[in-house]
């Protein structure tokens, strides 16, 4: 027999639900409103209706005692029923609609009343500040009841107290009056009520559409991983809003991008100055996979909208990507230089042999001779105005390439560079990308050359490479530095169009230019300028001679 199931139990607290939370707290700050407004009305409301009473009552009195005929008939004729003052007073309390009038002489005694048996009797509340000639308005109790009261002194022809009027209105009318008022009130408050829940519902639909009926823990939950999400990943996100204000930064794209929190609220032109980087997160370039130079750091970015008008972009780091490409590039180069030479070599190697057997003995010296100057020339002919040995380096390995490809690679006559860079591998960066770049130009072409220029002037270096290719046109000439464009086809492991780019981000870093224009016969001609890039030139050492005395001294 299978055991019985625990009964639920009921539990209560708040729905879960954004939706059911947000409507039910609003409905009931809107009853709450409503009630608290209906108690603040009905408050000034009871003493706002017993006042108008007294004053009412107050007005009663002042018109009895202005009557002209009142104090004289107080004076000449007794206290009476069917007299002259109580004919008087009762004609004006049913004009009035008054609960009593009541004439009194200086003593108290009443002359008139709506029960004629009080007529000659002393008065139940105290007339003593009517008849010192006070008005009086006050909520009492008398021979009729609860009233609202206004006392006022009667005065004859020569402005003397004789008497006083006290008029009464029944208190029960004020209490009517204000029960009277509370349905009314009550339906204006139940209104309210009714429109303040409307617009709760339609607010909290928005919600629950927004928010798609998460309850508040899932968001709370959903914020915390997003968190954890965005600062963990090593990719850098960049959200912008609706106006293209960036709005979010994780810890990776500030340091890709090398700023900081103080860019959250400001344009990407803003933050990053003006650039391909700032386009592309602003949506001014579009496409997937962007490529974008940022300082040194090689970036590809995509940007995708969102819902609310702005914008998401990722950012990856390339730039040892690109760096591995490159060096692979260089690599397969070398190796097919290296495969030529190997094959160039056995040539060497197999007439060198020819001639030993031959026993042309001249002729072989002669021949190893040619084979191992031209190298050596190319070689004493770059270190010689070149004296940085990695530039040298670079540019004998890229000549022994170039003569491979079919490619006249040669120093210019003005070359002149001292050992005494700053930044020496900068530098190889630039001079190794101009010369790669002129080598694809120029390749496969008769006549094909590519020289090189480097001298300093003072602390500044200046670079121009010179090639015979087809060169660039002039509407294209700010195009080739731009990140990403290139009209040759990419290599399957890298992008295109990252060199040119770093060249000017280095020189644009360092204060200086990069250019290019026609070179002088045709082709192209990219010159760098690289403001303070050597060191100043130190002192020439002293040559110091032996003194006479002391070398007479020795020979003595």
């Amino acid at each position: 027999m299978s055991p019985t199931p625990p009964a639920r139990r009921l539990r209560l607290g708040l729905p879960r639900r954004v939706f059911s939370q947000v409507l039910l707290m609003q409905v009931a700050i809107a009853a709450g409103v409503a009630v608290l407004a209906t108690g603040l009305f009905l408050a000034p409301l009871s003493n706002q209706l017993d006042d108008q009473a007294m004053r009412r009552a107050l007005a009663i009195a002042q018109t009895t005692a202005q009557q002209p005929d009142l104090a004289q008939d107080l004076r000449d004729t007794p206290p009476s029923p069917n007299g002259p003052v109580q004919r008087e007073a009762e004609r004006i309390r049913k004009a009035t609609q008054a609960e009593y009038i009541v004439v009194m002489d200086w003593r108290g005694v009443r002359w008139s009343h709506t029960d004629k048996k009080q007529i000659g009797g002393i008065v139940s509340t105290d007339p003593g500040q009517a008849l010192a000639g006070k008005e009086v308005m006050e909520i009492d109790s008398g021979t009729l009841g609860r009233s609202a009261r206004g006392k006022v002194p009667l005065r004859d022809s020569d402005g003397s107290v004789v008497g006083a009027v006290s008029v009464g209105i029944a208190y029960d009318s004020v209490r009517a009056r204000l029960i009277h008022a509370i349905p009314g009130l009550f339906a204006y408050a139940g209104g309210a009520l009714a429109v303040g829940a409307l617009a709760a519902w339609l607010i909290s639909r928005r919600v629950h559409r927004q928010t798609r009926d998460l309850a508040f823990s899932d968001i709370a939950a959903l914020l915390s991983e997003r968190e954890a999400m965005l600062h963990g990943i090593r990719e850098g996100v960049v959200a912008l809003d609706r106006t293209g204000r960036i709005r979010l930064l994780n810890d990776e794209a500030q340091r890709l991008l090398s700023i900081d929190d103080a860019a959250v609220g400001s344009s990407p032109d803003e933050a990053l100055g003006a650039g391909r980087t700032a386009d592309v997160l602003a949506g001014r370039v579009t496409g997937t996979d962007l490529l974008t130079v940022r300082g040194q750091r090689v970036l590809v970015a995509n940007r995708m909208p969102t819902d609310d008008g702005g914008a998401v972009a990722t950012l990856r780091d390339r730039t040892e990507l690109e760096q591995l490409g490159r060096e692979l590039d260089s690599t397969r180069g070398l190796i097919d230089a290296l495969r030529a030479q190997d094959h160039e070599h056995a040539n060497r190697m197999h007439t060198l042999l020819g001639l030993l057997e031959l026993e042309m003995y001249d002729d072989a010296v002669e021949f190893v001779g040619e084979v191992v100057g031209d190298h050596r020339a190319t070689a004493e002919q770059v270190t010689e105005r070149i004296e940085d040995p990695l530039l040298a380096a670079l540019l004998v390995g890229k000549a022994t390439v170039a003569a491979e490809r079919g490619v006249a690679l040669g120093v210019s006559d003005r070359t002149r560079l001292p050992d005494r860079l700053i930044d020496p591998q900068g530098l190889v960066t630039v001079v190794g990308n101009l010369v790669d770049n002129a080598l694809d130009a120029v390749a496969g072409k008769p006549h094909a050359r590519v020289e090189v220029e480097l001298r300093a002037e003072g602390r500044t270096a200046i670079l121009r490479v010179r090639d015979t290719g087809p060169g660039i046109p002039p509407e294209q000439r700010e195009l080739i530095f731009t990140a990403g464009w290139s009209t040759k086809k990419p290599p399957a492991h890298r992008e295109r169009g990252i060199g040119l780019s770093l060249v000017r981000r280095l020189a644009e870093r360092q204060g200086g230019s990069a250019t290019v224009d026609e070179a002088y016969g045709g082709g192209a001609e990219f010159t760098v300028v690289l403001p303070d890039a050597l060191t100043e030139p130190g002192p020439e050492p002293a040559l110091t001679a032996p003194s006479a005395p002391q070398t007479a001294k020795k020979e003595s």
